[in-house]
């Protein structure tokens, strides 16, 4: 414990009297964390941390906000990539012209994509 507590007093301090860890420093501590047999809470006590601390730097680790050194005895989880779920390519747009028919005084406006059997039945009910 002894060599922790003269590494310990090696880490810097901020004015406010705390210690200001460096990314390289928690990310080994993180490690440490990750090696088979080891705790969170047992890592944090060897530093003079409090758990939660340690467990805020892991979650960093997580989030790709730390980079991992490779310690002997480290256990990692085998990764899944899932396959990549098509996305729904939209529908290619149809003119937005309307088909007027036109009797006299009645005008029908239809949409483009009306199909024609029912255009021509409306011509047919338009006709005297």
């Amino acid at each position: 414990m002894g060599a922790i507590s003269e590494f310990l007093a090696s880490v810097p301090r901020r004015a406010d009297g705390k210690r200001n860890w460096p990314a390289e420093l928690k990310a080994r501590i993180v490690a440490e964390t990750l090696i088979e047999g080891e705790t969170v809470k047992a890592v944090a006590q060897r530093y003079e941390l409090i758990p939660s601390t340690v467990s805020d730097w892991r979650r960093m680790a997580r989030q790709g906000k730390l980079v991992l050194p490779n310690l002997d005895g480290m256990d990692f989880v085998p990764v899944e990539i899932e396959t990549a779920v098509p996305v729904a390519q939209p529908l290619p747009a149809t003119s937005s012209n309307p088909i007027d028919v036109i009797k006299g005084p009645v005008t029908v406006r239809l949409d483009a994509e009306t199909p024609a059997t029912r255009i021509a039945e409306i011509a047919r009910a338009l006709a005297p």
